[in-house]
């Protein structure tokens, strides 16, 4: 058996600090407005200069506890295709929220899927989380699909619970212990 890869280096892709030379990917992810929709809500449109004084800002940021926000690079071209981040992190209770986002062009080709493989492998197996949350808009279909092959169980829907493009949205939240985590994507051995 072959020695295990760096620790985050999946199939597809390499988990990473934001760069700030990365402000021109992050303004052309957020180019996109059904992309920003599908992830949060659509922004007004930020000068060039603001992404890059914010990617700035992010290559320097210590995380805040467990919080952290880190870019997805593609291993066949080194560019960053998306980013990821933990939010809502509960030592105590020990669960955690994420969001994924990979930009339009990059979208349907595994970088997701590896990316969130790699954050639930630390966050189970070095941080001692028990439970990820995730919660997903109606209509993203492809995020639903893509949540629910890695392993995570729909949990409920909070009705009505978000407003854009001229109506509101409900909002599916799907969870995952780290026990069914270890049974998809056994932990390495060492």
């Amino acid at each position: 058996m072959s020695a295990p890869g760096p620790f985050w280096t999946g199939r597809r892709v390499r988990l990473r600090g934001i760069e700030p030379e990365d402000w021109q990917a992050f303004m052309d992810f957020d180019a996109h407005s059904r992309h920003q929709r599908s992830l949060d809500v659509l922004h007004p449109p930020r000068s060039a200069e603001r992404y890059h004084a914010w990617a700035a800002e992010q290559s320097v940021a210590p995380p805040a506890g467990d919080d952290f926000r880190l870019a997805i690079e593609a291993l066949d071209t080194g560019e960053p295709v998306g980013s990821l981040s933990t939010q809502a992190t509960d030592p105590r209770a020990g669960r955690f929220r994420y969001g994924v986002g990979i930009g339009h062009e990059h979208q349907r080709r595994g970088y997701a899927t590896d990316a969130v493989i790699l954050l639930l492998r630390f966050m189970f197996g070095e941080r001692r989380y028990h439970k990820c949350e995730a919660g997903i808009y109606a209509f993203n279909d492809a995020s639903l699909a893509l949540h629910r092959g890695l392993g995570f169980v729909e949990e409920g829907r909070l009705r009505d619970h978000e407003y854009f493009a001229g109506r509101h949205h409900d909002l599916v939240l799907l969870g995952m212990t780290a026990p069914e985590f270890a049974r998809a994507h056994p932990f390495e051995s060492l």
